[in-house]
């Protein structure tokens, strides 16, 4: 039997970092709990509506943010604000599987061409890894805009 998951980041910023992942993966902020969204709307806007009508102070709406995969397919993320900042490398990340079934340089020019868009979405770009055979196709490492690690594989 399996179990889902949640994959949980501590955040000084949630909901921008949560906008962040959203672009990374195409994922989706859910809607608020018994919100149905109409075509088109905004699910933040929903969100502010919400915690509006429910009379939750200003300074704890960016206490956290979540996504969802559109598909269903993969875990959901959940974005926490903690007061503390980032402090040392991940013991945990994810890889971004940006270049799957591909090989040699149309994998690193696929990889390339995705650290391009991440980094135009405030991402960091750390180290390239060559391909090493039996070993690895080859990565890119990176950093979201609060310094958690991350690979583009």
């Amino acid at each position: 039997m399996s179990v889902e998951i949640q994959v949980t980041f501590d955040a000084h910023d949630p909901q921008a970092l949560s906008l962040f992942w959203r672009d990374v993966l195409g994922y989706v902020h859910p809607a608020p709990p018994g919100v149905e969204l109409g075509e088109g709307q905004d699910a933040l806007e929903a969100w502010d509506e919400f915690l509006d009508r429910m009379n939750v102070p200003a300074e704890e709406r960016n206490s956290r943010s979540a996504l969802e995969d559109p598909d269903g397919r993969g875990p959901r993320i959940f974005f926490q604000q903690v007061p503390e900042g980032k402090t040392a490398k991940n013991r945990v990340h994810l890889d971004v599987r940006a270049a799957p079934g591909l090989k040699g340089e149309q994998r690193l020019a696929a990889l390339e061409a995705e650290c391009e868009r991440l980094v135009a979405l405030g991402a960091t770009r750390v180290q390239r890894f060559e391909a090493e055979p039996y070993v690895s196709d080859g990565f890119i490492v990176m950093r979201d805009p609060e310094g958690n690690e991350f690979c583009l594989d």
